[in-house]
């Protein structure tokens, strides 16, 4: 199951370093650049700023980094984790600030890997998991006539950001759930005697 998150932090101290995990919500590979480039701007004073990310209805997109800490470290586990929670559409940070204690690769593959997986489970303690719904963006226009009878069919159906205008014509814009799209389509054709087209 893919599913998202809203914003979470937790922090651990291993050995004197300040790992400071955040999951963010995130659908684009802009948006990735504009949160790490944020966060590290935020955390000037951070040692590093490490993070891994995947995006896409099926999680086909993914990237890390290690910003500095020995190859295969720090983004790696983080990816790993998220891949095994079977995770998309968001990004994960793990800002480290370090203590003085070197922890030698085996000890900071742990330590980003359950900074990862701790933040992951407090989004779940918290219900900030949701469900990710893949979604299509349609267009379709009605007459008066028919307008009562659609708006009852668009009950049964999972959209979302619904705007209607309402001129010569009506015009309809949203969001539905992918799956349902051509089921939707077909009862509007039907209701329509096919005036009624959907453009996505």
């Amino acid at each position: 199951m893919n599913i998202r998150s809203k914003y979470t932090v937790s922090e651990q101290n291993i050995k004197g370093s300040r790992f400071l995990s955040e999951l963010f919500s995130c659908s684009t590979q802009k948006d990735a650049r504009d949160i790490i480039k944020a966060q590290k701007t935020k955390y000037k004073d951070a040692t590093h700023v490490v993070h891994a990310f995947i995006i896409g209805d099926n999680a086909e997109i993914s990237g890390i980094s290690d910003d500095g800490e020995p190859s295969g470290t720090a983004g790696r586990p983080i990816l790993d984790i998220l891949r095994g929670n079977g995770t998309t559409n968001l990004i994960l940070t793990v800002t480290r600030w370090f203590g003085g204690t070197l922890l030698g690769t085996g000890g900071l593959v742990k330590a980003y890997g359950s900074s990862a997986k701790q933040v992951l489970e407090k989004a779940a303690t918290e219900n900030a998991i949701e469900e990710f719904i893949p979604k299509t963006e349609i267009f379709f226009s009605t007459d008066y006539n028919l307008y009562k009878l659609i708006k009852l069919q668009m009950k049964e159906f999972c959209l979302f950001d619904v705007e209607e205008n309402f001129g010569t014509e009506i015009k309809i814009n949203c969001k539905i759930k992918s799956s349902e799209l051509e089921q939707f389509s077909i009862i509007l054709k039907n209701l329509s005697k096919g005036k009624i087209l959907i453009n996505c």
